[in-house]
């Protein structure tokens, strides 16, 4: 099982928003999704992740 995420509201201008939504369709993303894509990548280009959570292994039937 994978972590909880943390929820909190984030409020966004209406242009950013459409952006992010024409941006995260683009990318087959939900807007959550891709707005966690970018916070995780810009963290880790910053050096302020450190590591990226592997990827999780496939389900075995």
């Amino acid at each position: 099982m994978g972590k909880e995420k943390k929820a909190f509201p984030l409020r966004l201008d209406p242009e950013i928003y459409r952006a992010l939504e024409r941006w995260a369709g683009d990318e087959f993303r939900s807007v959550n999704s891709h707005i966690e894509f970018l916070l995780r990548e810009s963290l880790a280009k910053s050096g302020r992740l450190k590591q990226l959570r592997p990827p999780e292994p496939p389900e075995s039937e």
